[in-house]
């Protein structure tokens, strides 16, 4: 199958909805079968179905087919396409091991077409259900296929993530519905991303494909809304590691400082008790030795006077040890 911007896009478009909710398989090849689904969606029973999503999400209840078509799909198309629907439901058969599966357990396909023609809708039988939207067409439900006119479908809300796989006018509109969506929207940069992608893979002999020049235009918006927003997130995220880095050295510095400090006030007391200590000591032996020399003088007869005169103690401080000997 050949890869195309559009094609590429619608995959990774769907995927980008549907991956939360279950089981996506691009380009699944049919069991034995060298025909390939454009996508296969198996939704995860125990996940709840995201309220936002709208028609698709309707559409993506169960399990389903669906292929996208840039330009109306042919008769052929659609019969290779419900070709395909019957070989995956015959091998989900085989895979539960029953000899039929219930109908509403049996896969579903959903042909998303920009543009279909009233002939073709009428040589598939298909008919319209009141309680789906405009521009939805169910063909007879033994084939369990319906086809999707994006076209057609109101612009509406419910419809948007739908329209934007439209072309023309239909997608120049949806894209700008995407691009007034509050810049906090969950959906939104997620989109811009993909259309600003799918920009940059279109080159000039595909620009022949869009006969619309405002969709071109209105996905050239999209590109630098999304680039807009991305150099921001990058300015942003460089501003916030820049203050990050900032406050870590600030922290170190001030750290540093307070363990200098802490040092310092130690060294200095430790210092200051070493001197006290030692002045102390020093005064106590120096004391003593005095003693000593005055209790010697004592004990040999010396006059009070002399003694003080030699020890430098008082007559008070001799009598008093002259009292002890």
């Amino acid at each position: 199958m050949a890869q195309n911007p559009f094609d590429q896009l619608s995959k990774q478009y769907l995927e980008e909805f549907l991956a939360p909710l279950g089981t996506v398989q691009r380009q699944y090849e049919i069991p034995g079968e060298a025909k390939f689904v454009d996508v296969w969606f198996v939704p995860n029973s125990k996940r709840v179905q995201s309220s936002d999503l709208g028609l698709l999400g309707r559409m993506v209840q169960k399990s389903c087919l669906l292929e996208p078509y840039r330009n109306t799909p042919t008769r052929t198309e659609i019969r290779v396409a419900v070709m395909k629907l019957v070989w995956i439901q015959e091998d989900e058969r085989r895979k539960a091991q029953q000899e039929a599966l219930p109908e509403d357990e049996l896969p579903m396909l959903w042909i998303l077409a920009t543009t279909t023609s009233r002939p073709l809708l009428e040589e598939a039988g298909c008919m319209i259900k009141a309680d789906w939207v405009p521009g939805i067409y169910f063909v007879p439900s033994i084939f369990k296929t319906a086809i999707v006119a994006i076209d057609q479908l109101p612009e509406t809300e419910e419809t948007l993530w739908l329209r934007v796989l439209g072309r023309d006018g239909t997608q120049e509109r949806a894209i700008r519905e995407v691009l007034a969506l509050p810049p906090a929207h969950p959906r939104r940069n997620g989109i811009l991303r993909l259309l600003a992608n799918w920009k940059v893979r279109i080159d000039l002999s595909e620009l022949q494909d869009f006969s619309d020049r405002e969709a071109v235009m209105a996905l050239s918006e999209a590109f630098l809304e999304w680039e807009r927003q991305h150099e921001a997130q990058v300015e942003q995220r460089v501003r916030q590691e820049a203050e990050q880095q900032m406050r870590q050295h600030e922290a170190r510095i001030e750290q540093r400082v307070r363990q200098e400090t802490e040092q310092r006030v130690r060294q200095e007391t430790e210092q200051r008790v070493r001197q006290e200590t030692e002045q102390r000591v020093r005064q106590e032996t120096e004391q003593q030795i005095k003693r000593e020399m005055a209790l010697k003088l004592l004990s040999q007869g010396l006059p009070l006077e002399v003694v003080a005169q030699t020890t430098e103690f008082s007559i008070e401080q001799l009598q008093r040890l002259q009292d002890t000997l």
